[in-house]
């Protein structure tokens, strides 16, 4: 396959070459965040592609950002350290004002700050992101927040956070997307003064937590966009991770892929190397199919989005086709390997671990589905 942004792609290599599978399975056991790997992404400008040049950034498109992504994931690093600050723009970038856009661009650009944490998903909630009950309060000069959120990754390691909250109750709102509203916090001040943090350990490592907010005061200047329209706002940088996340898991595919492949061409059973049978070198070859398939929607995706055009099923289908074309990859590497699959130092059961969370998250396959069916095909909603 041809692959775009050639050069942008051989210079991650070059850096992920720095940290190799012995500095993740470091990482992977004692649950610690990649903070050496995510300075050297964001001094080599990696982390912002997607700002423009008069703050500081490269000022690329999408298509740069999955590159970025693919490769790191490719690699056997993982990118959900630090891949918020990528997506997460699309918010500010959209809908903040000039007076938040210099005051945070350059300085996030820079590494000076960490734009990490994306406050949305909620414990009785879930993807039905219209029930959040996470609210603030307008009281003059300020907004006070009260409520909970779950499954936010990297808020240990931002020192801002974008939260969505409700400003109207969901009952008194003309829709039930309305009253929503996008705040900046910052984490710096927060945390002590209304906000915990709780780490959540999960399966593997991804810095995931639970934030509780309790009269937690958020300066009125940080409103993001228009009040009420906070989910409009936030449906830009929804887009775009699930377009990224979808590049990584292409990413995560070829990984799997190539690891699989070496080993079958040098593996010897009953005096022969066991790429030599079908049995083995047919789900390789068939993964291979699903990941190209995958690659491409990804790039369509990636392109609307980068157009300025409606790109929300796209964005949807990429997430899903990729998410599933590696995690196929995953369960055929951990067979083609055998015994060796489940052993730390070849990295499979780490990599495999990582790429199973994009079955569910950051939107299940199940409700891409609903998605499609209802929006696409003009079926009747099931919920």
């Amino acid at each position: 396959m041809s692959e775009t942004f050639p050069e942008i792609r051989e210079a991650v290599r070059r850096l992920c070459a720095r940290f190799p599978g012995a500095y993740w399975r470091d990482l992977d056991r004692e649950r610690a965040y990649p903070t050496e790997f995510v300075q050297a992404l964001t001094q080599a400008g990696f982390l912002s592609v997607l700002i423009p040049e008069e703050y500081g950034g490269s000022g690329l498109g999408l298509g740069a950002a999955t590159a970025v992504l693919e490769e790191i994931h490719r690699s056997g690093c993982n990118g959900a350290a630090c891949h918020a600050q990528m997506y997460t723009m699309g918010t500010m970038l959209r809908h903040g004002t000039e007076a938040q856009k210099q005051a945070h661009l350059p300085k996030i650009a820079s590494g000076e700050l960490r734009l990490q944490a994306f406050g949305v998903t909620e414990p009785d909630a879930g993807t039905d992101t219209t029930r959040i009950t996470t609210f603030a309060r307008k009281e003059g000069d300020k907004y006070v927040v009260n409520g909970r959120k779950l499954w936010i990754s990297r808020a240990e390691h931002s020192d801002l956070m974008v939260l969505l909250c409700r400003t109207t109750p969901r009952d008194q709102a003309a829709k039930p997307s309305d009253g929503m509203s996008v705040l900046l916090v910052d984490m710096r001040e927060a945390v002590g003064k209304g906000l915990t943090i709780r780490p959540v350990r999960t399966m593997l490592n991804h810095a995931t937590t639970e934030l509780f907010f309790e009269d937690l005061e958020v300066p009125a200047e940080n409103l993001i966009g228009r009040e009420g329209q906070g989910f409009r706002h936030i449906l830009d940088g929804m887009n775009a991770e699930r377009i990224l996340i979808a590049a990584e898991c292409i990413g995560d595919a070829k990984f799997f892929i190539e690891r699989a492949s070496a080993y079958a061409k040098e593996r010897e059973v009953f005096g022969r190397p066991i790429g030599e049978n079908q049995g083995v070198q047919f789900p390789i070859a068939r993964a291979y199919v699903q990941m190209t398939a995958a690659a491409l929607m990804v790039d369509k995706a990636a392109a609307l989005f980068e157009a300025g055009e409606p790109c929300g099923t796209e964005a949807n289908m990429a997430k899903l086709m990729a998410s599933e074309a590696s995690w196929y990859a995953a369960d055929m590497c951990v067979q083609t390997h055998g015994g060796f699959g489940f052993a730390e130092e070849y990295d499979i059961e780490r990599k495999f671990r990582e790429t199973r969370l994009y079955q569910v998250a950051p939107i299940s396959t199940n409700l891409i589905l609903s998605h499609v069916a209802t929006h696409v095909l003009d079926l009747p909603k099931s919920f």
